[in-house]
């Protein structure tokens, strides 16, 4: 299964295993399990890469190979408390391995590497007692984790990505469930990366690069940095992380998630305190003078806790904050910011998630507000939709700051209305972050987006810098025009709002609607959908769409399948969104982020397969998996396989093109199956209401047994009735025994198809297998490109009738409508009879309707 699929299995059965423990909690022990194993087969997979064999693993134990470990992996664990030893070990498993092995790591930690690994198991190792109230039933628990992640990999090229997107796929989803505790170590994947690309697009030209988190929670928003900047950087290790975290435990999350993406220990540089308390500079107690350092950083990220109290007593000389004032003490929200911008150097940026309030409000902030306009500082301003993190609805926003900047204005997004729903949460969509990224880059004015605003125009407003006094992304209101309304005809003020379509289709205009000396005008055309799918101006859309993409195919295949298991994955995406984009600058009216939705859509999926491909060599085309299902067996949730899946070639398409067919065969019995319940329903709705009380009738289906017993009789009986009943049960029996048939020929056919299809997949040649990955990978992707013309021609044509509509019926069609009612039920009123009170009681109700 790819990584997807076994982050997926990981979690549910996670899910199932921790029972009234809370989500919040139960993440500290399923990933600190993971950290641990994958230390632990780290360690075997190093020292079989320096010969030395399992026999020498297992009496591992004199000092001088001990050390020799520690100093080139900072750690030691020996043979006993490996992870694969416990799992080796069956029932004879305990508890107290766990406890003696975190104990005996923490004896055995490298000196020089005390600051990355000490106590990095703490949280492990005084939790282990809420898996059970006894000895017994924690063993039992551990164990259940211990096979629960016995799955995921690490060895091979694609280890950090699978483990590191397995960990980040469960802190997510354990952030989802842990309500408000969430904030605490968890910054949405989509933010993380706006952020992340927002950082490296300024950073893209250095070679050596430190980034630092100081509220650094899971350590997820700088791994993402660093992923982003390592696009353009020649090394990962030219990378180096600083981390601070208050909280003991989401402080080791950092660390585990830090080192299991690969950085070298020497790249890490943690501390457990208190930010705004105990700034860095950073040195190592025993030795200040020479490991001193400020702690000045290319690029600073963070995510604080939205408006903390602190205290800011005694603070005034502090260097962060003596430049530009003390943040109140109920809200520390400039004083993160202020820390963050004292570590950065002079071209440095930094981007820190803050909520809205930090923009307009007054007193001390909004003069510290002012001295960072002032001081030309404030970079650009991003407002983001609501409801976007988890345990929170409040607005927030990022905002940009550099040290040094050549120009003097603001940049302020709104981009508030971009996002999808995902459950309770929104979430940005990966469009909505490339758009975001792309106005940040070229400082792009975008109408009812984004603006650049001056510092004069900042003054005027008091340094407010509230996003809709600049940026009004309100939806507009919809209007009514007076005269059309009562009189008809569309209003020419109203057509012209369509500008965009008319620039691009200005014939379609011309021929659409009645030219007129008038503010008002008619369509002149009857069939609107009909006439503008085939006019001139639409087809050579059409056209100039499909000319501009005539070779994408192609290319697509050169890159994809002929340089598979070279391309650079990581810079895949971004290169095919910039030549479609390149494309689209010809074509008016399509989105070029929709586009892009599209293609990351895709690409998502393309990716995993690339990772595979390149991972475990071309021949993984032709592996096939059992396909794993959860099912019920003894009341118990317990995972079975049901049949095989392809490893990176559907079956589906594997049977659609070389096995045609055997599954048109089958398919065919599917439907003629399904076919028959309406038949049944048919028959049944024939009977009488006398003859549904029959127990061949139960519960609105026909019981065989009974229907053959019934039979029986009726074919004795002579009589009409019966032998019209005996016709309908007949027709019934011959549907039972087809259903029987056809059920026993899908299920054998399902099995033999299933089987002939795992045996052609692992006998494909390699141009069948390049054919099949071009239908999974490329067809998809064209087939909803190709689709971007006739969306536009389908607004356009819904936007036009919608105007034709809406002025179709005016208010004299609806008074004379009425008064024409009232009239017809004026004399019906005269045809009804009544006692003398009714008559009196009509005869006002029909001068109310005749106006008398």
């Amino acid at each position: 299964m790819n990584k997807q699929q076994l982050a997926n299995r990981i979690w549910e059965s996670a899910n199932r295993m921790r029972s009234k423990i809370e989500a919040n909690e139960y993440k500290d022990y399923i990933l600190g399990f993971i950290f641990y194993k994958y230390l632990s087969d780290t360690e075997v997979e190093w020292l079989k890469e320096n010969d030395f064999t399992d026999e020498d693993i297992r009496t591992l134990a004199d000092f001088e190979t001990v050390k020799y470990v520690q100093d080139n992996l900072g750690y030691f664990i020996s043979y006993e408390n490996l992870y694969s030893t416990w799992i080796n070990m069956g029932n004879d498993f305990s508890v107290s391995n766990v406890t003696d092995a975190l104990s005996a790591f923490s004896r055995l930690i490298s000196p020089t590497h005390k600051p990355v690994f000490e106590n990095i198991f703490r949280t492990l190792e005084t939790g282990l007692s809420k898996l059970g109230d006894t000895s017994g039933a924690r063993t039992k628990a551990i164990r259940g984790l211990l096979q629960l992640i016995r799955d995921i990999p690490m060895d091979g090229r694609q280890d950090y990505d699978v483990l590191g997107f397995i960990y980040e796929y469960l802190i997510e989803k354990f952030a989802s469930n842990a309500g408000k505790k969430a904030g605490e170590f968890y910054t949405p994947h989509e933010v993380s990366f706006l952020m992340s690309e927002i950082v490296a697009h300024h950073l893209r030209d250095r070679n050596e690069i430190k980034i630092y988190d100081p509220t650094s929670g899971s350590g997820s928003l700088l791994i993402n940095i660093g992923r982003s900047v390592a696009k353009y950087v020649g090394s990962d290790n030219n990378i180096k992380y600083y981390a601070q975290e208050l909280k003991e435990n989401t402080y080791n999350l950092t660390r585990m998630n830090l080192i299991m993406r690969g950085i070298k220990p020497d790249n890490i540089v943690t501390r457990n305190g208190d930010t705004l308390e105990e700034d860095w500079p950073f040195f190592d107690d025993n030795d200040p003078v020479n490991t001193y350092d400020p702690v000045y950083v290319d690029a600073v990220v963070s995510n604080p806790p939205y408006s903390q109290v602190w205290d800011p007593a005694n603070k005034e000389h502090d260097p962060r904050y003596s430049r530009f004032g003390l943040a109140p003490k109920g809200k520390a929200d400039y004083a993160f910011l202020l820390h963050d911008l004292f570590h950065m150097k002079p071209d440095g940026v930094m981007t820190i998630v803050l909520p809205h309030g930090v923009l307009f409000r007054g007193g001390e902030e909004g003069e510290i507000r002012k001295k960072l306009i002032e001081n030309n500082h404030i970079d650009t301003i991003i407002g983001l939709p609501a409801n976007i993190f988890y345990g929170t609805g409040i607005p927030t926003i990022v905002m940009v700051l550099k040290q040094k900047r050549d120009n003097t204005d603001i940049l302020i997004i709104d981009a508030s209305k971009g996002f999808v729903k995902d459950g309770k949460n929104n979430k940005l969509r990966a469009c909505d972050i490339k758009k975001i990224v792309d106005v940040v880059k070229a400082r792009k004015k975008i109408e009812r987006y984004s603006r650049v605003i001056t510092k004069d125009e900042i003054r005027r407003n008091d340094y407010n810098l509230n996003i809709s006094r600049y940026v009004d992304s309100s939806e507009k209101a919809e209007n009514w025009d007076i005269y059309a309304t009562m009189l008809g005809g569309i209003p020419k003020r109203e057509i012209n709002e369509l500008e965009e379509y008319w620039s691009a289709f200005p014939q379609l205009k011309k021929e659409l609607f009645v030219e007129t000396d008038s503010p008002y005008t008619e369509l002149a055309i009857k069939d609107i959908k009909n006439y503008v799918e085939n006019h001139t101006d639409i087809q050579q859309f059409r056209e100039t769409f499909q000319k501009q993409f005539s070779n994408f195919k192609l290319n697509l295949k050169d890159i994809l399948l002929d340089q598979m298991e070279n391309m650079i994955i990581s810079q895949g995406e971004s290169n095919l969104s910039d030549d479609i984009f390149q494309r689209l600058k010809m074509i008016p009216l399509v989105d070029k982020y929709e586009a892009y939705q599209l293609l990351h859509e895709d690409w998502e999926k393309i990716a995993v397969d690339l990772e595979i491909i390149q991972t475990e060599g071309f021949e993984a085309t032709r592996k096939v998996d059992p396909n794993m299902v959860i099912k019920k067996k003894n009341g118990k949730d317990e995972e079975v396989q049901d049949g095989w899946a392809g490893h990176v070639i559907p079956f589906e398409s594997v049977q659609e093109t070389l096995l045609i067919e055997e599954t048109k065969e089958l398919k065919l019995k599917a439907k003629r199956l399904s076919e028959l319940p309406a038949l049944y329903e048919e028959i049944a709705e024939s009977l009488s209401e006398e003859e549904k009380e029959e127990d061949y009738f139960n519960d609105g289906s026909f019981v065989a047994k009974e229907v053959n017993k019934k039979l029986k009789e009726l074919k004795k009986d002579t009589l009409e009735e019966c032998i019209v009943l005996a016709e309908k049960l007949s027709k019934v029996e011959m549907l039972m025994q087809e259903e029987k048939k056809l059920k026993s020929e899908i299920k054998k056919e399902t099995v033999a198809l299933q089987n002939k299809t795992k045996e052609t997949i692992e006998g494909l040649s390699d141009s069948q297998v390049k054919m099949l990955l071009e239908k999974k990978w490329i067809d998809s992707l064209i087939d909803n490109l190709n689709k971007l013309p006739e969306n536009v021609i389908n607004t356009l044509v819904g936007d036009i009738k919608a105007l034709q509509k809406k002025y179709e019926i005016t208010y004299f069609d609806v008074e004379r409508e009425i008064r024409e009612t009232e009239q017809k039920l004026a004399l019906m009123i005269d045809e009804l009879v009544g006692d003398e009170f009714d008559m009196k009681g009509l005869g006002e109700f029909k001068k109310l309707l005749t106006g008398e």
